[in-house]
């Protein structure tokens, strides 16, 4: 059946989940880096776009991260890490340049346990770009930043415009509701440590508690 990414939800909604959208993304100027992470998710095109940059040759060594979770267990039943790495080297990065972290089931394990992956390998990176979805760029900048402050981050995703993302995940629904929860993490996760603070707009904010409402809660971390 094909998609045309408006089932489900209404104009005005994808309007105010756009608003959230364009806030996530942080438009980092790409650079070289010392070292790349993947970040697993449902996104295969996480890994599509990390092979795109190692052959841009802005990094030599790529580490994948990730277990599983509720939404991916079906789809990657063997680990995020795992069906990623495959992903890349099927699109042509060398399986020598990329290392596995299959044990993350959350942003901070995705970052910390990749540090330690790296440091096992004997890679102690300054800078580092970090690899994920495109609404997920701000919570894994900031999460980064609480728990490797030591590193020069720069973050980026397909570079997808909402429209198109969601054509391409095939389900507006779970895309608004990960938007929403993306959101919550990011606005209440420093208050329990694991993140640094992000200015959120009111107009985003907004967005948000609009969203809520009309109830895109289903990857909400708490009520």
């Amino acid at each position: 059946m094909s998609y045309n990414g408006t089932s489900t939800t209404t104009e005005e909604q994808r309007q105010r989940a756009k608003l959230i959208w364009d806030y996530h993304r942080m438009h980092h100027r790409l650079r070289p880096a010392d070292a790349a992470i993947g970040l697993g998710s449902h996104d295969l095109g996480v890994a599509s776009h990390a092979a795109e940059l190692y052959r841009a040759g802005l990094f030599t060594t790529l580490v994948f991260s990730g277990g599983n979770s509720p939404t991916t267990k079906a789809r990657f039943p063997r680990g995020e890490a795992v069906h990623f790495s495959e992903h890349a080297t099927r699109l042509g990065v060398p399986e020598d340049a990329i290392l596995l972290e299959p044990n993350a089931a959350n942003t901070g394990q995705n970052i910390a346990f990749s540090r330690e992956v790296l440091t096992a390998a004997g890679v102690v990176p300054r800078t580092l770009l970090l690899i994920s979805k495109p609404y997920m760029e701000r919570r894994s900048y900031a999460t980064a930043r609480k728990v490797w402050p030591e590193v020069d981050v720069v973050c980026t995703s397909e570079p997808l415009e909402f429209t198109d993302y969601l054509k391409s995940i095939g389900d507006a629904k779970l895309v608004l509701d990960m938007l929403v929860g993306d959101l919550q993490r990011l606005i209440d996760y420093p208050k329990l440590g694991f993140a640094v603070e992000q200015h959120v707009p009111d107009d985003v904010h907004a967005a948000y508690e609009s969203l809520i409402r009309d109830g895109f809660t289903s990857r909400l971390a708490f009520s």
